[in-house]
């Protein structure tokens, strides 16, 4: 099943179904989204949307970015949580070229994984309380975004190189992040060449920074977050189910 849901103005949203777990369970399909900016929904896009029967957005982005591109629409079916887990704002496409993108976004990873740890750790609550679908954004659904989406997966138990593969899923949606930061900067190009992409560099770095320093991703989770066994056992009882056998 292809995990890449298609909308015409949304480049980057992604079911987080399908992954399988060390002991053998796999992710719910259709309960967990990530995702570009839903403040671009409008029109066949948010009917697209309402299908999906999502009751929860997290919207991880800054208050000024919401300002400036708006939120996802309101529903009465739908309820929004803004957690920016973001603290120190940088400009990546002002990035001079001689700037490393596996080690540069690494470290900026690890700088939100110690500044929003009361944002994340209330991002898991509502995954984990929420009996429907939940989808979690930022802006370009690839920082922010996949630091989340590489948390909660880690909790649930997915190898790690499956959430760097997931990570670098993000590839396949450089070119229209690209268009997207062309388009609200006509006749400029970035200066980084790093800009809107998502090497498995990146988050195998991070991985191993977050384990260099906790112990594990899990013990990060429970020592800084305190994202106990119980917050971990509802991720698992909300999120998993028994691996599909192949016929």
């Amino acid at each position: 099943m292809d995990r890449h849901i298609t909308f015409e103005r949304l480049h980057n949203f992604r079911d987080l179904g399908g992954y399988t777990t060390a002991d053998g369970l796999s992710v719910r399909w259709g309960r967990l989204f990530r995702a570009d900016s839903l403040g671009k929904l409008r029109g066949a896009d948010w009917e697209r949307f309402l299908e999906l029967g999502v009751e929860a957005v997290i919207d991880l982005r800054y208050s000024w970015e919401i300002d400036a591109k708006g939120r996802v629409p309101g529903h009465p079916s739908l309820a929004y949580h803004h957690l920016s887990i973001e603290h120190r704002p940088y400009d990546q496409a002002a990035l001079g070229p001689e700037v490393e993108t596996g080690p540069y976004l690494a470290e900026r990873y690890m700088e939100v994984a110690h500044d929003g740890v009361g944002e994340l750790r209330r991002a898991l609550e509502v995954i984990a309380a929420q009996e429907g679908p939940v989808a979690f954004h930022c802006a370009s659904g690839k920082d922010r975004t996949g630091l989340l989406a590489a948390l909660v997966l880690a909790l649930l138990g997915v190898p790690e190189e499956v959430i760097v593969e997931d990570f670098a899923l993000t590839e396949l949606a450089t070119g229209r992040l690209l268009a997207d930061w062309r388009a609200d900067h006509p006749g400029q190009e970035p200066a980084w060449p790093g800009y809107g992409r998502a090497p498995a560099e990146v988050m195998r770095l991070f991985l191993a920074a977050l384990t260099r320093e906790h112990g594990s991703v899990r013990d990060y989770a429970a020592d800084l977050l305190g994202a106990d066994d119980t917050l971990v056992a509802a991720l698992r009882e909300n999120l998993l189910e028994p691996a599909r056998q192949s016929a």
